[in-house]
C-alpha cells in the first residue's frame, strides 16, 4: 500500500511538517501556529495565529451537559481508559452537537455572493431545510459570537461570510417565532471561511478545539471517582406494554 502525502516528510534523520523542521517548529512557534501549518500548508502571519487561538479558545468546553462531555464521563466512569472515553465522547459530536460548524461553512462558502439573502432565508423556511449554526438549548444569545466578531475584524478576518452570517441571523429572527442566536459553530463556520479554510475541515476544528475540554473532564471523573454512571431511575418512564 502506497500513502502520497504533503504533510509530513522524514529526510536525514530529520522531520518535516509541511516542509518546515519540526525542530525549529519545537523552539520557536506554538501549538496554534503549528496547527494553522498543518492544516494549511503555511506559516500564519501574527493575525492569523491572534484568529486561530480565539476560535480555539471560544469553543475549548461547554460543561458537562454537552452530548460530548456527557459521554466520555460515562465511559471513564465504568473503568474505561483515557483514549478510550477521549473517543466516546468525540463520536458523540453528531449534527446536533459539535458539527454545525462545518455545515454552517458550507453554507456560507456556497451562498455569500447571494444577492437576496432574504429570500434564500425564507425559501429555507417555507422547505422546512434548517440552516446550521443558529440556535441555542438554553442560550437566548450566544456573547461568545460579538468576541470572535471582535477579534476578526481586528485581524481582518470579518469578510463576506461574516457579513452574511449576521444578515441570516437578523432575517431569520425575523421570521421565526422563537429566538435564533447565531451561536458559536455559526461565528466558527463564518470566520474560518473567511480565513479560507475549505468547509471540509469544520468539524475538525471543533474537535481540536473540544479535545482538551473532553480531557480535563475526563481527568476530573477518574479522581472524583464517583462510581459508574446512569441515569436515575426516576428519570425513566416505561411505556411498553
Amino acid at each position: 500500500m502506497k500513502i502520497k502525502t504533503a504533510i509530513t516528510n522524514f529526510k536525514q534523520d530529520k522531520e518535516f511538517i509541511r516542509g518546515q523542521d519540526l525542530e525549529e517548529l519545537i523552539k520557536n512557534k506554538s501549538f496554534v501556529e503549528s496547527i494553522f501549518l498543518i492544516l494549511k500548508g503555511e506559516l500564519p502571519s501574527d493575525n492569523e495565529t491572534k484568529m486561530m487561538n480565539a476560535l480555539f479558545t471560544a469553543a475549548i468546553d461547554h460543561g458537562p451537559g454537552t452530548a460530548s462531555a456527557q459521554t466520555a464521563r460515562i465511559t471513564v466512569s465504568a473503568k474505561n481508559s483515557m483514549h478510550t472515553s477521549l473517543a466516546a465522547g468525540i463520536l458523540a459530536m453528531g449534527d446536533r452537537h459539535g458539527s454545525a460548524i462545518e455545515g454552517a461553512a458550507k453554507f456560507f462558502q456556497e451562498n455569500f455572493d447571494c444577492d437576496d439573502v432574504e429570500s434564500l432565508v425564507k425559501d429555507l423556511k417555507e422547505k422546512k431545510i434548517r440552516i446550521p449554526g443558529y440556535g441555542h438549548p438554553f442560550l437566548e444569545y450566544d456573547n461568545r459570537v460579538d468576541v470572535l466578531f471582535e477579534v476578526a475584524k481586528e485581524t481582518g478576518f470579518y469578510g463576506k461570510h461574516s457579513e452574511l452570517a449576521e444578515k441570516v441571523r437578523d432575517v431569520l429572527n425575523s421570521v421565526s417565532s422563537k429566538k435564533l442566536p447565531l451561536n458559536v459553530d455559526g461565528v466558527m463556520g463564518a470566520i474560518i471561511s473567511d480565513m479560507g479554510f475549505d468547509w471540509k475541515l469544520g468539524k475538525g476544528f471543533f474537535i481540536i478545539a473540544r479535545v482538551p475540554g473532553l480531557v480535563a473532564h475526563i481527568y476530573e471523573e477518574i479522581v472524583d471517582d464517583v462510581g459508574v454512571r446512569r441515569m436515575d431511575q426516576g428519570d425513566i418512564e416505561y411505556k411498553g406494554k
